[in-house]
């Protein structure tokens, strides 16, 4: 297993990790995923013309004001703080003037928005010059259009249809664009998965996910562990990872406890307890180097002798 990383040429805020840093994700079952991505699949309407796609695909991306912004100043003399915007990029995303200041106004609530051609100016309540400074950074930020996480969209082909990639994930927004195929689409973020689609959907991503980073790396590993695995994982409702707060914590036996990570403090904790230990399953029996109880170590064999028998 090596540190791989898949990336698109050209877009390195597209990088995808492979390798064992995705696979301890996985089973560790982070929270937030170091590159959270999707698949994107249109309906046939709309997966063949590249340009439809393509509108699309800036239909999906995340728009903030600072990527439509040429320029951000501060006006001392009025303590309000302007905003030149750049026409090309307004006109691509198609909305009104009075749409546009609707949104800005509910992203930036408690702000006076202002437009004054092609610039917007931003009054706050506040007015100390530390106040305008904020409100200068948190304008940058505001949400203007799109769907929230993505950063980055990529449309690419896949036999005969375009498919977009995503930087950033956020299935519940997705599913509401007229133009996707809900069925299709794919998130490599296990817990949004499991959060929007429920538990049996996050277990099949966990099956998914791992067998794919295992085959990509030319790896042959029964599919059959990995349901085991994330049956473990998912066997409580929700997602729990292999780590000593997740699953491995939970253990009833002492020395599987202690077999994960921290032994000492398990085995301290365990003898102030007065905690007993029944060696009933592998992993304590093997570190005291004695017969498993499972298969031929079940049975017990008593030898009869020539007196016994007299």
């Amino acid at each position: 297993m090596t540190l791989n990383v898949k990336h698109f040429a050209g877009v390195a805020e597209m990088n995808v990790t492979l390798g064992l840093p995705r696979l301890i994700e996985i089973f560790d079952a982070t929270k937030n995923p170091s590159t959270p991505a999707m698949e994107v699949y249109l309906k046939k309407d709309y997966s063949k013309d590249p340009k439809v796609v393509r509108k699309i695909a800036y239909k999906l991306k995340e728009t903030v004001l600072e990527d439509i912004a040429t320029e951000f100043l501060i006006d001392v003399t009025k303590m309000s703080v302007k905003v030149v915007l750049d026409k090309d990029k307004l006109r691509n995303l198609g909305m009104t003037e009075a749409t546009f200041i609707k949104v800005l106004s509910k992203s930036l609530r408690n702000i006076q928005v202002r437009a004054n051609k092609n610039e917007i100016v931003l009054k706050g309540k506040e007015e100390g010059l530390n106040d305008l400074y904020a409100l200068r950074e948190k304008a940058r930020t505001a949400f203007i259009s799109g769907v929230k996480g993505v950063t980055h969209v990529l449309p690419v082909k896949r036999g005969n249809e375009f498919v977009i990639l995503t930087a950033g994930s956020n299935l519940k927004d997705v599913f509401e664009i007229k133009e996707v195929d809900a069925g299709r689409v794919i998130s490599n973020d296990i817990h949004e998965i499991a959060k929007v689609l429920g538990i049996e959907a996050g277990r099949q991503a966990i099956i998914n996910e791992a067998y794919k980073v295992i085959s990509n790396q030319g790896l042959d590993v029964d599919i059959r562990h990995i349901m085991l695995i994330a049956d473990a994982m998912t066997a409580q409702g929700i997602i729990r990872g292999i780590t000593r707060t997740g699953l491995t914590g939970e253990k009833e036996s002492v020395f599987a406890r202690a077999s994960f990570e921290t032994p000492i403090k398990h085995l301290i904790n365990a003898a102030m307890t007065g905690e007993r230990d029944e060696l009933n399953s592998v992993i304590e029996n093997v570190i005291l180097n004695q017969p498993v109880p499972l298969g031929t170590g079940l049975p017990d064999l008593v030898v009869t002798t020539k007196e016994s028998k007299k």
